[in-house]
């Protein structure tokens, strides 16, 4: 089947859009500006399918460059057949070709090619012929014992006939690929405790047994990290006896024969030395893989809805970066993200300077004029947040104060971005900048942290690190592509997400812009070092300016679509000025009435034919033009405000309640309600209806009603439903 079929019938998509996607890609352009700028082409894919048809064309590409080199190999060992060639070229997976290959791959020596090397294949084949019913076993190896070839005795030339029927069958693609799926059937994934008396978090992996068809991918992440610790011993339990049994109907033919119970060590020998350590790993290695993968998703699923936090303006921030002993971290900022002030304060243990504490911080607010406390949601984090509840009773002010996450706060402190952005600031006030900034813009404050260490995601450490960068680096991506960025005030690590724009690049932009002065239009853009016409293509439509010479740069309508936009304006009476002015807001009414057409949609596609344009792009332009500038994060959850605390001793069962959703994992979603504790809403209590993925209900970022069904305030955990309230 050729890939372009593959794809459609994958993907479920007609043979324009796959031919299309296809030579979009080849041709060198970036997923979000096939998805923005590309719609007619591609039949309007989203950037979440572009990926992974773009994931899926790179495999099916190295699959068949795999074949081709495969069939080279062998051919140049002079062994392929026509037949085998055939099975080459129809395999789907990398891992039949890599079976197939199997019996022709250079070995080392092994207990077979010593025994080929004494020249007792011949007799390896009298055995696997399964013809000689009279005489004895003997009798038929005596003629190999070679002295010179060190074969001394009748027992040495069996076992090592035996050795080598042992590798061919181990190395039988079929078998093979029939006991791999044996054991994903039947198999079972069983893990014991190291050492019994110690308590760790993998006590319930201590004695524990789970059917690999059905294991759940949190649990084989689980399973491995307590193996990699050395506080479990995992392994697989295969169904040996059902292997050998098919193993035996497969291979023996005439029981009768001479050689019969020997044929039958062979593959009792075959399985357990050659065949099912190696199932083993594949089995164990397939179950990571797909763990992984999801897990994988589950961290860029999660990180988006974080990305895309909407960002709150115009607000004076003291933000704070908790702790214990070295003091609570201060920093202000004005309107813009500038840092004005920074202190430390130690209102926590040992210190308990509680008073002096809330001296400064009044002093503070009152200076600044503090519309809003950020407070990061690390360590001393509640207690923090009871004295600034307090505080917010004794002044007259109206202060509100809000849980912001601080994950990754740390590592952006130490970084170098974080030296050059503040040289002569002490790297632990470094922290409290960065979590009032997450306030006034997430994406442009997290963009400058390792995705990874983000952190909310499941066991994000254990996994393919190379896989995981590059799925986060695309969420990233998508996220800055698709709110947009700011041409003046971008700097260089926000700038490099945008299509196109490599970190070098990004780099120039900023340098010709402190060079030269603020943008005041896209094609300025074209001066910069090594933006050429390619790159300036890929992101001239994600840049904005605003209050610059064109109303349209500040929208994501593309250069190229500049014209076109123009005299649609036209035609329905207005002027470039107008859309600065705000004057096309209800543009849609002017089409209804320049087409005298009875539904909007019919106006449009009128429109469309008119100006020679495909009615998705259309549409597009429509959207940016009756609101320049806009945001798409505002229309995302906002973080609650809270002027007051609650403390684990202040719930009580079956109490409702509105909380945040901080981590979204395949067994629930931990929910932020205000005290200490995340808790969680199991996916069984997530809705009325069954729930495969819960992920399918709630994002990170979403505010929800919860109902608490359980509380153990000893060990600090709350259970939550959703469907309940």
């Amino acid at each position: 089947m050729n890939i372009t079929k593959q794809l459609v019938d994958e993907f479920q998509l007609k043979e324009f859009q796959v031919v299309n996607t296809i030579a979009l890609i080849d041709e060198g352009n970036t997923i979000p500006f096939i998805a923005r700028y590309r719609k007619e082409m591609t039949g309007t894919l989203s950037d979440e399918v572009l990926r992974d048809f773009h994931e899926r064309l790179t495999y099916l590409r190295n699959l068949e460059s795999r074949k081709e080199e495969v069939i080279r190999l062998i051919e140049e060992q002079g062994k392929l057949t026509e037949e085998l060639k055939n099975q080459i070229v129809k395999a789907k997976v990398l891992q039949k070709i890599e079976d197939l290959y199997r019996p022709f791959r250079p070995k080392r020596r092994t207990r077979a090619t010593i025994a080929k090397e004494k020249g007792l294949e011949p007799l390896a084949e009298l055995i696997l012929k399964q013809e000689i019913e009279e005489g004895t076993i003997e009798q038929l190896a005596e003629p190999f014992i070679n002295e010179d070839l060190e074969v001394f005795t009748i027992e040495e030339a069996i076992n090592g006939a035996k050795d080598i029927i042992a590798e061919v069958i181990s190395d039988n693609a079929n078998y093979r690929e029939n006991i791999r799926n044996m054991n994903l059937r039947k198999g079972i994934i069983s893990s014991e405790a190291v050492d019994l008396e110690d308590k760790t978090v993998y006590e319930m992996y201590y004695d524990y047994n789970e059917s690999v068809s059905k294991i759940a991918n949190h649990r084989i992440l689980a399973v491995n990290r307590g193996e990699k610790e050395k506080k479990l011993k995992v392994k697989l339990l295969s169904p040996d006896d059902e292997i050998i049994s098919y193993l035996t109907g497969q291979i023996i033919s005439n029981s009768k024969v001479i050689t019969f119970p020997f044929l039958q060590e062979a593959i009792e020998d075959a399985y357990k030395r050659l065949i099912a350590p190696s199932i083993e790993r594949e089995v164990r290695n397939l179950l990571t893989e797909r763990a992984e993968e999801e897990a994988i998703k589950v961290f860029g699923k999660n990180t988006k809805p974080l990305l895309l936090i909407p960002p709150i303006k115009d607000v004076r921030i003291l933000a704070i970066d908790p702790s214990y002993r070295t003091g609570c971290k201060i920093a202000i900022l004005d309107e813009t993200g500038k840092l004005l002030d920074y202190t430390t304060i130690y209102p926590n243990a040992p210190q308990n300077k509680v008073e002096e504490a809330k001296k400064v911080l009044k002093e503070l607010i009152d200076k600044y004029n503090i519309d809003i406390i950020p407070i990061g949601n690390g360590t001393a984090s509640r207690e923090t947040e009871l004295l600034v509840a307090e505080l917010i009773k004794e002044i007259e002010k109206k202060v509100y104060y809000t849980i912001v996450s601080e994950a990754g706060a740390s590592v952006y402190s130490a970084s170098k971005l974080a030296t050059e952005e503040y040289p002569d600031i002490d790297v632990s006030i470094r922290g409290a900048i960065s979590i009032g900034r997450r306030l006034q813009d997430p994406l442009a404050e997290l963009v400058k942290i390792d995705p990874k260490s983000i952190g909310v995601g499941q066991y994000q450490h254990d996994l393919n690190q190379g896989k995981l960068g590059e799925t986060l680096k695309n969420v990233v991506e998508d996220c800055v592509n698709s709110v947009g960025v700011d041409l003046n005030t971008a700097t260089p690590s926000l700038l490099q997400y945008v299509a196109g724009i490599s970190s070098t690049v990004a780099k120039n932009v900023v340098q010709y812009r402190e060079e030269n002065g603020r943008f005041t239009n896209r094609n300025q853009l074209k001066k910069v070092k090594r933006l050429g016409d390619k790159v300036y293509q890929q992101c001239a439509g994600f840049l904005r300016i605003s209050n610059g010479k064109n109303p349209l740069d500040n929208t994501s309508v593309h250069p190229e679509s500049y014209e076109i936009t123009m005299k649609l304006i036209e035609k329905l009476g207005y002027s470039k000025e107008d859309i600065q002015r705000g004057k096309l807001r209800n543009v849609e009414e002017g089409i209804l009435q320049y087409r005298k057409a009875g539904s909007l949609e019919s106006a449009l596609k009128g429109i469309a034919d008119e100006l020679e344009i495909g009615l998705p792009t259309l549409k597009d332009i429509i959207q940016e033009i009756k609101k320049p500038g806009r945001d798409p994060r505002e229309e995302m959850p906002k973080p609650i405000f809270r002027s007051d605390v609650l403390k684990m001793e202040d719930l009580k069962l079956d109490m409702i309640m509105t909380g945040t959703v901080r981590n979204v994992v395949d067994f629930g979603a931990f929910v932020d309600i205000g005290v200490k504790q995340d808790g969680l809403v199991h996916v069984s209590e997530l809705s009325n209806k069954f729930v495969k993925n819960p992920m399918d209900v709630v994002s990170v970022g979403d505010e929800v009603e919860v109902k608490i069904i359980g509380l153990d305030i000893e060990r600090g955990k709350i259970s939550l439903s959703m469907k309940q309230v």
